[in-house]
């Protein structure tokens, strides 16, 4: 069975140059304890391919329409081998976090191959504690966060006790389209590209009067720098577009990369969003927003305004299946210029509500609309131009990309070994060199931050003060509460205990909390 990938799943693939690649990927931590066999790379192998069937993109590769003159498709791969695929790596015993993280952050950088099923699966043994890893990394124009997410729950099981794998089921590949029928199909879709930028321009200028009413007062109100006459903290006086300063994250990077990765407590994340009533995502936000505070401080390059933050928007609904790309967008204001934190959280709300406002306009749909009209060939040329302009770090969009996905609420197993977490490993480009990606799971926040490894040479340390800057919220939120002395010694706790997971090492991220 074919598919052609939308416009938006192809650009994805237009990402990629000799210093970006187009794939996100996963990083499970287990506890092998709990299961009855030994996890080994011949289990996991068979537990995959046993399951495959529900993932038909594993087992399809790309194949291209002739002359790039509309979006490639995906084929059934007659040499699918899944060995290829699945593949082991050990940390020398105990290997530490460090160690995992710079070992992930290296597979991560390599691009996948495009002749085969666009995905890979390592392995990782070795770690302290006895505790192994799975990485997995699949290209972002077969699956975004939403559907990745999905994805995890399908292939991991509700119980420990893991039925043994049988034989696979038998694989017969469909045969793809020739070149001639693609041809004639996209030939045939290019004629309908008049009514098609018809329907373009009427969704954009319906959009256009519905934003304009209800966001600009809010911009003008909401968006401006410093307090306002009435000392409310607040924030924007001027009606000036949201523009992303310039900042040491925005320049060309390499193709090498950093990860780190860290759990918090969801019940302190969700005890400071019941206390100053606000939502999970503005407190991710905000104490996004106070990290990114002190890494710019501590390079001399604060800007005096708030820094711009991409957020993924899913628009998947629940007869789109798993696959694919059902993501808008949304711009908000990161107020990175406040030092207090809850006046931070509260300048956070605002921003998020505003932008919101702009993205709920937006037709559904648009952007793979605008992202499909232009042929492949086109695109991929113009993505390379701009590229080779250096405008996307001259005058970035925005400053850095922060996700929040939603993960399964339940204990998952694999090969009957227990998750403990399950960190997000995502995407930098050219002029947006650090990307902040997080999932929940049985009670706790899993960050994932890649950056470009000369961008952010620090990026552990950034990691730790995600950590610091809760601690200051929640610290806060006990305050608000009424109780001020058990708030100072909570902050100092918290701080303290928080440093000691791990915050020194350059490469690195924290132990993951145990469920």
């Amino acid at each position: 069975m074919t598919r052609r990938l939308t416009g938006l799943d192809a650009a994805f693939l237009a990402l990629e140059t000799p210093t970006s690649t187009g794939h996100v990927g996963g990083l499970s931590i287990l506890d092998p304890s709990t299961a009855t066999e030994p996890l080994t790379l011949e289990r996991l192998t068979a537990i995959l391919a046993s399951r495959l069937d529900a993932v038909p993109v594993l087992r399809q590769r790309l194949q291209s329409v002739p002359l790039g003159i509309d979006q490639p498709v995906w084929v059934d791969d007659r040499h699918f081998d899944i060995g290829y695929h699945v593949r082991e790596l050990g940390l020398p015993s105990p290997g530490s976090d460090e160690q995992l993280a710079e070992q992930v952050s290296r597979i991560h950088a390599r691009p996948l191959d495009r002749e085969r099923p666009l995905w890979e699966t390592y392995l990782l043994s070795g770690l302290a504690g006895g505790r192994m890893a799975v990485y997995t990394k699949v290209h972002h124009a077969a699956i975004d966060g939403v559907s990745g997410a999905e994805m995890l729950t399908l292939l991991f099981d509700l119980s420990p006790e893991a039925p043994t794998p049988g034989p696979a089921p038998e694989f017969r590949p469909q045969p793809g389209p020739g070149a001639a029928r693609l041809g004639v199909q996209a030939i045939g879709r290019l004629a309908w590209r008049p009514i098609e930028v018809a329907k373009l321009a009427v969704n954009g200028v319906r959009a256009i009067p519905a934003v304009a009413p209800v966001v600009g007062p809010l911009v003008g109100n909401l968006l401006g720098l410093g307090r306002g006459p009435s000392g409310d903290g607040g924030v924007i006086k001027s009606s000036a577009p949201l523009v992303a300063p310039p900042t040491p994250l925005n320049v060309a990077i390499s193709p090498h990369r950093r990860f780190a990765f860290a759990s918090l407590p969801l019940d302190e994340v969700k005890f400071v969003k019941n206390t100053f009533e606000v939502s999970v995502n503005d407190v991710v936000m905000a104490i996004s927003a106070g990290a990114l505070r002190r890494w710019l401080l501590a390079h001399d390059a604060l800007p005096d305004g708030p820094l711009v933050a991409m957020v993924p928007v899913s628009i998947r609904g629940a007869d789109d299946g798993v696959g694919g790309n059902k993501v808008s967008a949304m711009l908000a204001a990161l107020p990175t210029q406040l030092e207090d934190p809850v006046e931070r959280l509260a300048v956070t709300r605002q921003a998020t509500m505003i932008a919101k406002a702009q993205q709920a306009f937006i037709p559904q749909g648009l952007v793979d609309d605008v992202s499909d009209f232009a042929p492949p060939a086109l695109t991929a040329r113009a993505a390379r131009v701009m590229f080779a302009s250096k405008i996307l770090h001259r005058l970035p969009a925005f400053n850095t990309v922060i996700s929040n996905v939603p993960g399964p609420n339940v204990p998952i197993y694999l090969a009957g070994a227990k998750l403990l977490a399950h960190h997000p490993v995502s995407v930098v480009t050219d002029g947006i060199g650090l990307n902040i990606t997080v999932i929940g799971y049985l009670g706790q926040l899993n960050f994932g931050l890649v950056a470009a490894r000369e961008t952010v040479p620090d990026l552990a340390d950034l990691m730790g003060w995600f950590g610091e800057e809760l601690a200051l919220l929640v610290a806060a939120a006990h305050a608000a509460a009424g109780n001020g002395s058990e708030s100072e010694a909570h902050t100092e706790r918290n701080v303290s205990g928080r440093r000691s997971r791990g915050t020194a090492p350059r490469s690195g991220g924290r132990r993951p909390r145990s469920s």
